[in-house]
């Protein structure tokens, strides 16, 4: 896979790319993003975020959600989740939902 440019900014509706699956692995007893030749292991912070990633959900309501849940404030996780998605649409294993529509 190679790396992109994708925007993801507050609006942006962040999915999984069509080639790209969050599974829980048995074996490793972990969840895994699996892609053509490709694992990626996220921790426990990053799944709970894709699992979020819908297509449905902008990026500003996951950050509420997360700020709701642990009660922390809204800048700093919106940073931190921002570079994140940004981080996995730059290698390919996301892609803002709006940008897939035909």
């Amino acid at each position: 896979m190679r790396s992109r440019q994708v925007d993801i900014h507050q609006e942006s509706r962040p999915v999984l790319a069509r080639h790209a699956r969050l599974r829980f692995d048995e074996t490793r007893q972990r969840w895994v993003i699996l892609a053509p030749e490709r694992v990626l292991v996220p921790d426990e912070v990053a799944v709970e975020i894709l699992q979020l990633c819908d297509g449905d959900r902008s990026v500003a309501q996951i950050i509420d959600v997360l700020a709701a849940k642990y009660a922390a404030d809204r800048e700093v996780i919106g940073l931190d989740v921002i570079a994140m998605l940004r981080d996995l649409a730059g290698k390919g294993f996301l892609a803002d939902r709006q940008d897939t529509k035909s």
